[in-house]
Parts: structure tokens; C-alpha cells; sequence
């Protein structure tokens, strides 16, 4: 597939991502899509005259050329939906971008993937938390992400260097500019472990509405989202509510009730948005990853005896970590009948809960 129409696909006037990818899915690559007819074009849902015309008109494509020269001299990856090099993780998100731009040298798809946010004012409690998580993170084997900003981002990603952790870096702007600039020298360290990543062509401004863009993929990339220090308001916040959305695990240390910069993450803590950490260990025993390794497959291991129902409750539990509500609109159990399931896998050593009233198998 041609890469000036993969590009040329996200420069069309009036369409996102979700609609570029029905596009896709139609016609089945980018070239398709600018070599359909207008009446081929205007049987997917959500196209109409406008973008139609958009899609046969050639600005984009002739604006996409231009793009091409710029990304070959800087050795810029180009990472497009379809595309196998394309972060796994992300793909799975409905909203993820058709199309990124990459700079640098890392696994997106490695085991373990840990985005790390947090308040752009981080204290001396806060850089100390910081620290401390990436060096017992050090043997595990991860990929540690976060946006670049001031504070815990930044902290998370010197850390990530020291600690020879890859870590990549989330932009809200193009390949083109650091932003902020105080951040170009660990920036280009990123690019020797880890990278840059962006869904912005070069020359795009990191402009304010830029950046909850940006946290999405932060949130979309990770197995879990770890806040570290974050005020009541901001983008850490945001970022964990994406992460949530997406089915993520996503874990807070807490604070004082007077720190201004604990706030978000005792809000977060208080209504279960996520689970509370006191120590980095609490993390990896939450995830189980001292023992991932050691598992038996739980299947082989259930009791023979189980109810229709308990049955129910293990297999929606092998996709993912759900709390109790998910599990009652899934089973259609009355709170009650649906407890004492909880509770008898749990007495069975089945299901592990976790913070915030949710259960994962063990």
C-alpha cells in the first residue's frame, strides 16, 4: 500500500479516525479508498456529498507528497492501522489514530507496557515516588510511557534512561520540535531507547487541544496506568479516565488530604477509579507479575463441580479484569446471587479481588 495515500487518508477535510477506518474496512486499503467511485464512496455510512468530494478531490494526496521528503530524511517510522508495526494495544482502542509517526527504537508490543502521568508541578514527594517505581520496575521487563511534559513525565522518563528502561514519549505536535524545548536533550536520548511518538504531521503546533489527544495514546498503549502525584484537575486525570474507558488497570499513590498536588489522586482512589498503592510493590503484586511466569493454565486446574453460573463468571473473567457491575450486566444476576458466586470462587482460590471491587482469575 502506497504510504503517500496512507498519509493522504488522515489529511482529508471532515474525516476521523473512526471513519477513516470504515473506509478501510470497505474498500480494504488507502489506495482503494481515493480509486472508489463517488457512488461506491457514498454507500458507507457516514459519508456524505461533502466528504466524498473530499476524498476524490487531490489536496490531500498532493499535500501528503510533500510530507514524504521530510519523513525520509529523519528516518521518521510511519505506523498505520493495518499495518503489522502498527502497537497492538492501541489498535484495540476504538479511537486509536489511523496513522502515527514514530522516531526511535522500540517494541511497542513487548510483555509489559507502563504509562506513568502525573502533575506537571511534581514535588520532591512526588520525584521520589517516581524514582522509586522505575527502579522496581528495572527487572520486569517493561516499556515505560508518558507525554514529555513538565513534572512526573519527564522525571518518568530520566528515570526510564538511568534505570536503561525503554521509554517512549507521547507528543502532542510533530516530529519536527520538541515541546518543551528544556526537554530536547532527554528527548534525544529517548530516540537511542525508546523514542517519540506522535499522530501529528510535522510542523503541527502544540497547540492546547493537542494534548488530551496525546493522552489517549498514553492510556491506549499501557497494560496499566500508574498516576503518580496529580491535582484535581489536569490531564492526568483525563488520562486515567481514558484508561479506565479502555479496560486498564490504573493505580494512584496517595497523599495528604491537604496536598494540593495528592488531590487528583485521592480522588481518584475514593471513587474507585483506581487502586491505591503505598509502594511500587503493591503494583506488581496486584498484577501478578512475580508469578506470571510460574502460572499453571487455570482451566486445567477448575473444579469439576462448578455452576452454570461460576462457569459464566470464569470465562468473562479470562478476557479481562472486571468489577461488579460489569459482571451483573453480563451475567443478568440480582447483586446478591452474583456475590455469593464472587464469594465462592474467591473461597475456592478461583478469583482474586483487587481494589475498587474488581476480580481477576488467579
Amino acid at each position: 500500500m502506497s504510504l503517500v495515500h496512507k498519509i493522504a487518508l488522515t489529511l482529508i477535510k471532515n474525516i476521523g479516525s473512526r471513519q477513516a477506518k470504515k473506509l478501510l474496512l470497505a474498500f480494504g486499503d488507502a489506495e482503494s479508498v481515493f480509486a472508489a467511485k463517488k457512488d461506491m464512496l457514498l454507500k458507507i455510512d457516514g459519508i456524505g456529498e461533502k466528504i466524498a468530494s473530499s476524498i476524490l478531490n487531490t489536496d490531500a494526496l498532493i499535500k501528503a507528497e510533500k510530507e514524504i521528503a521530510f519523513i525520509k530524511k529523519n528516518k521518521i517510522e510511519v505506523l498505520f492501522y493495518t499495518d503489522a508495526n502498527y502497537p497492538n494495544r492501541l489498535r484495540n482502542c476504538y479511537d486509536a489514530p489511523v496513522l502515527l509517526y514514530f522516531k526511535g527504537k522500540a517494541n511497542f508490543n513487548q510483555k509489559r507496557v507502563v504509562s506513568i502521568v502525573g502533575t506537571r508541578n511534581a514535588t520532591p514527594y512526588g520525584k521520589a515516588l517516581c524514582k522509586q517505581l522505575i527502579e522496581t520496575l528495572m527487572c520486569y521487563n517493561v516499556l515505560v510511557v508518558s507525554g514529555l511534559a513538565y513534572g512526573i513525565d519527564v522525571a518518568a522518563h530520566k528515570e526510564s534512561l538511568v534505570a536503561e528502561i525503554p521509554t517512549i514519549g507521547v507528543l502532542g505536535h510533530g516530529l519536527d520540535r520538541i515541546y518543551p524545548p528544556a526537554h530536547a536533550d532527554v528527548a534525544r536520548k529517548m530516540i537511542g531507547n525508546g523514542g517519540l511518538l506522535t499522530e501529528f504531521l510535522p510542523g503541527t503546533m502544540p497547540d492546547k487541544e493537542n494534548f488530551p489527544k496525546r493522552n489517549r495514546i498514553i492510556a491506549g498503549l499501557c497494560d496499566v496506568l500508574v498516576v503518580v502525584e496529580a491535582s484535581s484537575k489536569g490531564g492526568a486525570l483525563i488520562t486515567a479516565d481514558i484508561a479506565n474507558s479502555y479496560a486498564r488497570d490504573v493505580y494512584a499513590f496517595p497523599g495528604r488530604v491537604n496536598d494540593e498536588y495528592s488531590a487528583g489522586c485521592n480522588f481518584l482512589i475514593k471513587t474507585n477509579r483506581a487502586g491505591l498503592i503505598n509502594h511500587p510493590r503493591d503494583l506488581i503484586y496486584y498484577l501478578a507479575w512475580d508469578e506470571a511466569d510460574k502460572k499453571v493454565n487455570v482451566q486445567a486446574q477448575l473444579p469439576l463441580n462448578l455452576t452454570a453460573v461460576e462457569k459464566f463468571i470464569v470465562d468473562s473473567l479470562k478476557a479481562n479484569v472486571m468489577d461488579v457491575d460489569e459482571l451483573s450486566y453480563r451475567t443478568n444476576l440480582s447483586q446478591s446471587k452474583l456475590t455469593m458466586a464472587l464469594l465462592t470462587l474467591e473461597i475456592q482460590g478461583i478469583i482474586t479481588i483487587l481494589p475498587g471491587k474488581r476480580y481477576q482469575l488467579t
